[in-house]
């Protein structure tokens, strides 16, 4: 039997609109899900953005305070879209509420934050999925068997790169994000939280790291209005950026193996390039995110010379059965939080959490608060 589950977006800039759509596109992808989401409330404090969600995609309420949504009888979901100071008493209060909550990360400031909205959840009994979107590919998942199974031997060490333009242009607005007080760490949340993420997902628990930061563009001008994305403000005030602009770490896993995470934000030349190489004592396994239904594997005894062939992912992967019949046609980056959005759904019809949750969350969090204090101490640091 079918039933409709209410749900609430808040936050409503690109990604609370990616959420949105993922919620339109899941009875299409899993027609087995035993929930359908209901678009019943949206919620944003720019004003009329919330009230042009609700014209376009069908919400039945718009709201510019997201306290609406949590005394909203109807909503029993919300997506958590806004900013990241806002994460940890928007995630509390709707888990108080007795709401499920898909949260964006880095879910708040540090993982003191992240490990209240772990603790809401688990005191009342809700759901909570975190949108660590990037294991959600079929080629990670597909990775991340390869490796289970030992093909690759014992695990050596793995390097995990994420670069990108988008804080790049000097033009680029000084918005929250390059706060410290509202936007908390700068690419460590935004970029390298995804690269905790995916370590943990493929290799098991980091037990030590030593980390270096920069801040490459220390000023951007102030903007004049409400901003969405990443908007350019020129010939405004210019103001301090607070938060890093890149960070490299050294990783040591509880397995003995060995790890190199890199992020920067401000690199020219590089748009969306991550990926992961994992080396093992008998072959390896390349992931880029822009070619994301491809594998590079080289496996096999030769160790010496072994080439990498190219496998093209397909439907025994992940969830590439529903989005494609056959290997190597394309998904792309909003299939993921479809796929995600279908985690969170079917967490809350079975009552057991799938795909990434809170605790994950306080994991990455709990690492990027070490990369931190290994920057600021020139030390590593132990997460046991």
């Amino acid at each position: 039997m079918v039933r409709s589950l209410g749900v609430a977006v808040v936050g409503f800039g690109w990604m609370g609109r990616v959420h949105t759509q993922a919620y339109a596109r899941v009875p299409h992808h899993f027609p087995g899900l035993s929930l359908r989401p209901e678009l019943v409330a949206v919620a944003d404090e720019v004003p009329g953005r919330a009230e042009e969600a609700a014209a376009q995609y069908g919400f039945a309420t718009a709201a510019r305070d997201w306290r609406e949504v949590a005394a909203d009888s109807r909503v029993q979901a919300v997506s958590i879209a806004a900013p990241n100071f806002l994460h940890r008493e928007i995630g509390t209060t709707m888990a108080e509420a007795g709401k499920h909550i898909w949260i964006e990360k880095p879910v708040g400031l540090t993982a003191e934050d992240a490990r209240a909205v772990s603790d809401a959840v688990a005191k009342a009994g809700v759901q909570g999925t975190v949108g660590f979107n990037y294991r959600n590919a079929p080629a990670v998942a597909a990775a991340r068997e390869l490796i289970a199974s030992g093909e690759l031997g014992a695990v050596t060490h793995v390097r995990i790169r994420l670069f990108s333009d988008y804080a790049a242009h000097p033009e680029g607005a000084l918005t929250w994000r390059y706060e410290r007080e509202r936007g908390g760490s700068g690419v460590l949340g935004d970029l390298a939280s995804h690269g905790v993420d995916l370590a943990r997902f493929l290799l098991g628990e980091i037990a030590a790291l030593t980390a270096d930061t920069a801040i490459f563009l220390p000023e951007r001008a102030r903007p004049t209005g409400a901003t969405a994305g990443h908007t350019r403000a020129a010939g405004g005030e210019l103001g301090p950026v607070e938060n890093e602009d890149y960070v490299n770490c050294l990783l040591r896993f509880a397995s003995g193996a060995r790890g190199v995470l890199e992020a920067c934000r401000v690199s020219v030349g590089e748009q969306n390039n991550y990926g992961f190489e994992v080396h093992g004592t008998k072959g390896a396994v390349f992931w880029d995110f822009r070619r994301m239904g491809e594998l590079g594997v080289s496996r096999g005894t030769s160790y010496q010379d072994q080439p990498v062939s190219t496998v093209y992912v397909g439907p025994g992967d992940g969830e590439y059965a529903a989005f494609q019949p056959g290997s190597a046609n394309a998904m792309g980056y909003d299939d993921l939080k479809v796929i995600e959005a279908h985690h969170f759904l079917r967490s809350i019809a079975d009552n057991t959490p799938y795909g990434a949750t809170l605790v994950d969350a306080v994991h990455s969090a709990a690492a990027l608060d070490a990369m931190s204090r290994s920057a600021e101490r020139g030390t590593w640091v132990s997460l046991a």
